[in-house]
């Protein structure tokens, strides 16, 4: 098993929209690393930790899982629907999505800002100046010490 933070912003799909619905297709992917992280690497089973972004205080709130491989993103094919990409064709499509679901919801979230004054995550990516990827591996060392700071172990 492998495990992942994938971003979103709460006011377009936050951890509560996915409690409601249970399971979610994690569309609108239009970054060919986390494509390839989806695609390559990602399995039914894995983790991940939801992470709230671009907001005032981002940060891991919550916990989903993978109950997918990855297939081809709907969204790229709508001319109505803000991730087209007229240029994907229908017979390679370029984009993915992964189906999640629901796992729980930490009572105590996780920010940004504590994680960067964490040592022991230093090396952890999302910390990393520059990084913007909307999905991202997670070590389980880095895995347990979040679920640490979370109060869930």
């Amino acid at each position: 098993m492998q495990h992942w933070l994938m971003k979103s912003e709460p006011d377009v799909y936050s951890l509560d929209h996915l409690k409601a619905e249970g399971k979610t297709g994690w569309d609108g992917i239009r970054n060919y690393q986390a494509r390839n992280f989806m695609r390559d690497q990602m399995v039914k089973g894995d983790l991940a930790f939801f992470y709230h972004s671009n907001c005032a205080e981002p940060a891991v709130v919550g916990m989903m899982e993978i109950v997918g491989k990855a297939y081809p993103d709907h969204t790229q094919f709508d001319s109505q629907e803000k991730y087209f990409d007229p240029d994907s064709p229908s017979d390679n499509p370029r984009w993915l999505m992964v189906d999640v679901r629901f796992r729980r919801k930490f009572s105590n979230i996780v920010t940004l800002r504590a994680m960067k004054a964490e040592k022991r995550l230093s090396d952890m990516r999302l910390v990393q100046r520059g990084n913007r990827l909307s999905i991202l591996p997670v070590s389980d060392r880095e895995w347990r010490h979040i679920l640490k700071m979370a109060g869930e172990v």
